[in-house]
């Protein structure tokens, strides 16, 4: 039997039959189920689930569940990435993108840690202690002066990042459709390539063997 044939891709191979029922494969996800997987937080606070917690106490769950990592004091331990510091640096050769010189909003700081952190032990902290971390890293970045402010569901947007206005919506589709063609160029597209810049290699996994193992 020919290729053709064997996978309908002849000209005159009939389209392949549509099942007229469900297979039965699976089971609908429950809500609780989905509710385990849906635990993103937006900017807009939409997704932060109830709890609270201060810069204090968060700094004791950070010295035991992150600061083998990330250091003591969020400023980063071998070459584990630095999570305080920086500011003013975006302009310069090397810029420490940090909580509070880069990140745009408080939120990218809990959805991440919630999904993600303690590195090998994620979604293992409850929420009174995400929003006692994140308000600690807040705290470490200047960005919460004051040490016992009690971050919580009510006044989390409240909160405004350093670097809030250092981003904008991807215009391409309308700054840059003028040079859009919709025929690729095949051949004499460029007469020379040349190389204009080069990207510093900039690796962040440490080699040595002080942060926690992940079994």
């Amino acid at each position: 039997m020919g290729a053709a044939s064997l996978y309908g891709a002849g000209p005159s191979a009939a389209a392949p039959a549509q099942p007229e029922k469900p297979l039965g494969l699976g089971t609908p996800a429950t809500p609780e189920e989905i509710a385990g997987w849906d635990i993103d937080v937006r900017p807009d606070g939409m997704g932060l689930p109830p709890g609270k917690g201060t810069a204090t106490q968060g700094e004791a769950i950070f010295l035991e569940q992150c600061a083998a990592c990330h250091g003591d004091f969020a400023e980063g331990r071998d070459r584990w990435p630095v999570l305080a510091g920086g500011h003013g640096s975006l302009k310069a050769d090397r810029p420490e993108k940090t909580i509070g010189s880069y990140w745009e909003s408080a939120s990218t700081v809990f959805d991440y840690v919630r999904r993600a952190m303690p590195f090998g032990n994620a979604q293992s902290l409850s929420n009174d202690e995400l929003y006692a971390v994140t308000a600690f890293l807040l705290n470490m970045n200047d960005v919460i002066k004051d040490p016992e402010f009690e971050l919580n569901q009510g006044n989390f947007t409240s909160i405004r990042m350093p670097n809030a206005d250092g981003f904008y919506d991807d215009d391409r589709e309308t700054t840059e459709r003028k040079f859009w063609n919709a025929e690729a160029c095949m051949k004499n597209c460029k007469t020379e390539v040349a190389v204009t810049g080069q990207a510093a290699i900039l690796d962040v996994t440490p080699d040595s063997k002080s942060a926690p193992s992940v079994d």
